[in-house]
């Protein structure tokens, strides 16, 4: 395993910062499974974590704030039946939540006004689908 976690090109979270929790999973795997830890938890504090960058840590903390539990976010893997494989789906799985939360919001919306066209359209549609259920009250299925 790398000494790092890379979440984009310029931050990487250190294996110091990540704490992991190995426990027996469910699923496929025959008898090994009551045998083996294959499951995977990954904790990372968000909150005190020193390789956050300073200008992210508010972002993350609000983008994250449903998962977070003390200001901790963990991760859990499970699919696989080799613990190796589940360490690596549980570090990209963190990796991407971090990339997303950390992603700048997209620009507000500009207010704008429907033109005079699209009005006129809307209006007419309205006015022919009116017709439409008009035509199928007087419709004498009686």
């Amino acid at each position: 395993m790398p000494e790092e976690l890379r979440v984009t090109s310029a931050w990487a979270i250190p294996d110091a910062e990540l704490a992991e929790r190995f426990s027996r999973a469910s699923g496929p795997g025959g008898q090994g499974v009551n045998t083996t830890d294959s499951r995977v938890e990954l904790s990372f504090d968000v909150a005190r974590a020193r390789s956050v960058p300073p200008h992210l840590r508010h972002r993350l903390l609000c983008g994250l704030r449903s998962r977070l539990i003390d200001g901790v976010l963990v991760v859990a893997a499970s699919e696989y039946r080799e613990q190796l494989r589940n360490r690596a789906a549980a570090r990209d799985r963190l990796a991407r939540l971090l990339r997303d939360a950390a992603a700048a919001p997209p620009p507000a919306r500009r207010a704008t006004r429907p033109t005079r066209g699209s009005r006129e359209r809307r209006l007419a549609e309205k006015k022919r689908r009116g017709q439409t259920k008009q035509g199928r009250r007087a419709g004498g299925w009686d």
